[in-house]
C-alpha cells in the first residue's frame, strides 16, 4: 500500500498527516515537557517524522513493505534524508537512525520528496 506522509514540528508542537487512498489521518500533539521550547524547529520535524511513523505503524495504518512518500518542505531535511547531506546536529542524527531502524524493521520503501511550505498538510495543522 502507498501511504504520503506530512510531517512538520516547532518549539511547541508537533503534527502529521498520513494520506492512503482517499482518506487522509490528521494528528496534532504538544511537546514532552523535555522538548518544550528546548529545540529548535527543524529538531522538531524530525521528532514529528519519527513519533508520526511510530504512530502510524501502531495504529496498523502503515504496515510491512509499505510505500512511504515523505512529503518534507525543509531542504536540509530533504537532504538529510536523501543522504546528500549529513546533519552535524547529534539529536536529528539520533531521530534519523531511529526512523531508519523502523523503515529496515518493517521493510519500508521510503521516497523523500522536497515541497513548498504552503503545501505541507501538517504544517497547516500548527496554525
Amino acid at each position: 500500500m502507498k501511504h504520503v506522509f506530512y510531517c512538520d514540528g516547532n518549539q511547541k508542537k508537533i503534527a502529521w498527516v498520513i494520506q492512503t487512498d482517499n482518506n487522509a489521518i490528521e494528528q496534532l500533539r504538544d511537546h514532552a515537557d523535555i522538548y518544550l521550547d528546548k529545540i529548535t524547529d527543524e529538531q522538531s520535524r524530525f521528532i514529528a517524522l519519527h513519533v508520526g511513523v511510530f504512530w502510524g505503524i501502531g495504529k496498523f495504518i502503515i504496515k510491512n513493505n509499505d510505500t512511504v512518500s515523505i512529503m518534507v518542505d525543509s531542504k536540509s531535511m530533504f537532504e538529510h534524508l536523501n543522504g546528500d547531506q549529513q546533519s552535524d546536529d547529534s539529536f536529528i542524527q539520533n531521530r534519523t537512525f531511529f526512523v531508519n531502524q523502523i523503515v529496515e524493521q518493517r521493510k519500508l520503501n521510503i521516497e523523500c520528496q522536497l515541497i513548498d511550505a504552503k503545501d505541507n498538510l501538517a504544517h497547516k495543522l500548527l496554525g
